[in-house]
């Protein structure tokens, strides 16, 4: 009993020193991306963005955006590995095995959020790293006051309104779901828009097509056949201005 006991505290001491060496490191790399107020433009197109990605291409390639979204922790690079969808799963920035993951997108989409619905995922994490900080959004009042999120690219800011917070089945949406069929995109977007589940949160009042551009933060609940979605409208983009 008393080993038993032993061997289960080692592993929990194991567990969050693991879980702070992720943070530190995670905060440490924040500091070295941040651009600095005095930095340079680069040309009348180019919108200067608060992320340093000639450095962050340095640390891996893979990194191809940052999502930040006010209010909650979800402050982290974006990556997407060509040829392994589940990589970046059980791997974080550095490319090391780790049950965080990180935050990351598939190939299904493309790397330049032109797509009609932009699936991004990252873990449930108890400490609220990672995606740990989406289940906020079940709460009216945080999801009335918390309603945007940031996406930038290399010389590229978008911003996103949210416009809905629900828990969705297990299917896979862009596996399931034909969006290149406008009837598809047009019959999902009222699906989103009808959800009355308990802790659902949607804002009917926000106009949202079957033209706009989506993304959706996606996570775990505990229950494999259900996925709690967080989802946002594109209504800035600085290329397009």
């Amino acid at each position: 009993m008393l080993v038993a006991s032993v061997i289960c505290l080692i592993g929990c001491a194991v567990f969050f020193v693991g879980m702070k060496l992720q943070s530190d490191r995670m905060e440490s790399l924040r500091s070295q991306v941040a651009v600095s107020d005095d930095s340079v433009s680069q040309g009348v197109n180019f919108v200067e963005t608060p992320v340093d990605f000639d450095e962050l291409k340095k640390q891996n390639s893979d990194i191809y955006a940052w999502i930040n979204v006010p209010g909650t922790s979800i402050d982290y690079p974006v990556l997407r590995r060509e040829d392994d969808n589940s990589y970046y799963l059980n791997h974080t920035v550095d490319k090391k095995k780790s049950i965080y993951g990180s935050i990351y997108t598939e190939n299904y989409n493309g790397d330049d959020f032109a797509d009609f619905n932009t699936v991004i995922y990252g873990h449930n994490m108890k400490n609220g790293t990672m995606f740990g900080t989406l289940k906020k959004y079940r709460d009216k009042t945080f999801f009335e006051q918390n309603r945007y999120i940031n996406v930038y690219m290399p010389g590229r800011i978008m911003k996103y309104q949210i416009f809905a917070a629900y828990v969705w089945d297990s299917r896979h949406i862009l596996l399931s779901l034909d969006f290149n069929n406008e009837d598809i995109r047009e019959a999902y977007i009222d699906m989103i828009f009808s959800t009355r589940k308990m802790n659902a949160n949607i804002d009917s009042d926000l106009p949202v097509t079957k033209d706009d551009r989506i993304i959706t933060l996606s996570t775990c609940t505990g229950n494999d056949d259900e996925r709690y979605l967080v989802q946002g409208v594109l209504i800035y983009d600085s290329r397009e201005q």
